[in-house]
């Protein structure tokens, strides 16, 4: 047979690459004329996902997932720039010139957001500006958001998330895991978190602020902390730091405001630290109630001679003490004598067993250590200084944490602030309960510092006598303490740190409470003077709200059977009045202001509202209603 030709192979290998050439067009034709017709299983969008809720100890809402919408651009089809910008700027609360400079813009993308996660208002205005017609080339892109309808309330705490629902700071990051779907790729459309319930109350949190903020008018510090705490149990009921911000719109404050101050800043805590100091000494001391101290000409043992060492004095010559006068007067010079009773070391040991120099453990980011030096750090001073709340620093958790140890007959508990995570479906995932961490002082201690506290608020010349509730029991202990001037790195002479512990009531412990005030600048700079009336607002608030009897208080029986007259519904004017009484039927001709978000939780009628009647009403303001 003849063999065949070059030309003819190279024939048969140009048809066969036309074919396949051809074959590959008509595939491209077919799927780009009949997309209807590609399998859709085989891409599956990711799930959209849900962060869970954070709830207070009753199930009031503290953070929830909100559908909101985010405004986007297809820069192809934008005929006019200017006006565009024009129209949409202020609708967004944004420089038109800037939306018109994007909208124009050389970058290489032509899709860009112009505006995530508008507000309802904002985006209702572009979506009906887009249905007549006004805005080409822009478009609304559904994405999920964070609303806090308590604001400002426990902010610091709560903390916020970012633009991409991950959170940032405070329960929202530390439980980030938590709180976010655990898997992108689901079948169902949606997927959901779990759910973080905290041990706040936000009804306490709410008194302790309104207490707050009236002290901060008359003081002007340049903050103020105040926690509150059940005693029994370590579970923190209220968590105020000032100043605060709203984390709906976090963006617009300063690290100053989103500052979490009782968990993450060290300070000089003074006098009120004596408590754990005497508690100590009679202890391992040795100290008797009784034992008695010569105070006058202060405190100026030979090593303090031997090496020009200043004295330790008092504001005042307060004679010959025992145990209770030195801490009635606060007498520094009494307490530092009494610092020779122990060693250095056991000192050391106690005030790490009650938990200063460590963290906590609250499930927080950035918590302070505090400082405490060990030994081989101390001066020939630091003994008897670190005695009087100087030369260590705490925080203020670390502060409340200690006072558990004289409220649970000298055990020291851990400190709550979640007390459980739960599924979508109900179910417990984990739960924080009462924790114990170790023994730090004798039954009797705690008891003989309770009492002696006492002291302090009902003695003529205690030093928290302001705390005093007639027919309460309270044990208190003021502070007030100089702060170091970082330029210096010397005590400061006019900036100070003015403080009140407070257990209440005394024959058995319910509450803990504690206040700071950095710098007051009113008529008053002492604890004694500043925090202890606070307390005093705080103890005659919580008392009835807890359940703590108050002597002299009139108890009424009642059968139980109660007749509520519905309340006449009035129109919403310029400010918000009380919704009390209201049931959610009432609720419905207020649901249809569009410029006002309503987050109403429960059944029944209104219990709870926030912001507080009285408050202006305006466009965009989220409103809170509790229902029972």
């Amino acid at each position: 047979m003849a063999e065949r030709s070059p030309n003819f192979r190279m024939r048969i290998l140009a048809a066969l690459s036309l074919a396949a050439a051809l074959l590959i067009i008509l595939r491209f034709a077919f799927i780009m004329l009949s997309p209807g017709r590609i399998e859709s299983a085989s891409v599956q969008a990711p799930a959209l996902a849900e962060r869970g809720s954070i709830v207070d100890r009753e199930g009031r809402i503290v953070a929830l997932q909100t559908r909101l919408w985010s405004v986007t651009a297809w820069k192809p089809e934008i005929v006019d720039a200017v006006k565009t910008g024009t129209l949409l700027g202020p609708a967004l609360d944004m420089d038109p010139n800037a939306v018109s400079r994007m909208l124009s813009g050389g970058s290489a993308s032509r899709f860009l957001f112009i505006k995530r996660k508008a507000t309802p208002t904002q985006s209702d205005a572009v979506r009906k500006m887009i249905d007549e017609g006004l805005l080409p080339g822009i478009g609304l892109q559904e994405e999920l958001g964070r609303h806090y309808p308590m604001k400002k309330l426990a902010a610091t705490l709560i903390g916020h998330v970012g633009t991409d629902n991950i959170g940032l700071d405070g329960i929202e990051y530390a439980f980030n895991r938590v709180l976010a779907p655990g898997s992108m790729t689901s079948e169902a459309d949606r997927i959901y978190g779990n759910s973080v319930h905290l041990t706040l109350d936000m009804n306490t949190q709410f008194l302790m602020e309104k207490i707050a903020d009236e002290a901060w008018e008359e003081h002007h510090p340049d903050s103020m902390m105040i926690l509150v705490m059940k005693a029994k149990t370590g579970e923190i009921l209220s968590w105020v730091s000032l100043p605060s911000y709203d984390p709906n719109v976090f963006s617009k404050f300063g690290s100053n405001e989103r500052k979490n101050r009782p968990l993450t800043e060290a300070y000089e805590p003074g006098s009120v630290f004596k408590v754990f100091t005497w508690a100590t000494f009679l202890e391992k001391g040795g100290i008797e109630v009784n034992d008695i101290f010569d105070t006058r000409g202060g405190y100026e043992p030979d090593l303090f001679v031997k090496y020009g060492i200043p004295p330790i004095t008092d504001l005042g010559n307060y004679g010959i003490l025992d145990v209770t006068g030195a801490l009635i007067h606060s007498s520094n010079v009494a307490v530092a004598m009494a610092s020779e009773s122990v060693s250095a070391a056991d000192f050391y040991k106690s005030l790490k067993n009650f938990g200063f120099g460590s963290p906590t453990g609250l499930p927080l980011p950035g918590e302070s250590h505090g400082l405490l030096n060990p030994v081989s750090g101390w001066s020939a001073r630091s003994k008897p200084t670190i005695a009087i709340g100087q030369e260590v620093g705490v925080s203020a958790i670390q502060i409340v944490s200690a006072a558990t140890t004289l409220a649970n007959s000298g055990i020291l508990l851990q400190p709550r602030i979640v007390d459980r995570v739960v599924s979508v479906d109900g179910t417990v995932v984990k739960e924080y309960p009462r924790t114990p961490v170790r023994e730090v002082i004798s039954p009797r201690t705690a008891r003989t510092i309770l009492n002696l506290m006492e002291k302090t608020v009902f003695s003529p010349g205690g030093t928290s006598r302001r705390a005093a509730v007639p027919g309460l029991r309270i044990s208190a202990k003021s502070g007030t303490a100089q702060i170091i001037d970082p330029e210096t790195g010397r005590y400061s002479t006019d900036r100070f740190m003015s403080s009140v512990l407070a257990l209440f009531p005394t024959e058995s412990p319910e509450l803990i409470v504690y206040v700071v005030l950095e710098n007051p600048r009113g008529a008053s700079i002492y604890g004694a003077q500043t925090a202890a009336p606070m307390v005093k607002k705080i103890a005659e608030t919580l008392s009835p709200l807890y359940g703590i009897p108050v002597a002299g208080n009139t108890v009424m029986e009642h059968s139980g059977r109660v007749r509520i007259e519905n309340p006449q519904a009035m129109p919403l004017g310029e400010t918000l009045h009380d919704l009390t009484g209201y049931s959610k039927r009432m609720l419905l001709p207020y649901l249809s202001r569009e410029d006002i978000n309503w987050t109403i939780n429960g059944e029944g009628w209104v219990v709870f509202q926030f912001p507080p009647p009285g408050t202006p009403i305006e466009s965009g303001m989220n409103i809170y209603l509790e229902l029972k």
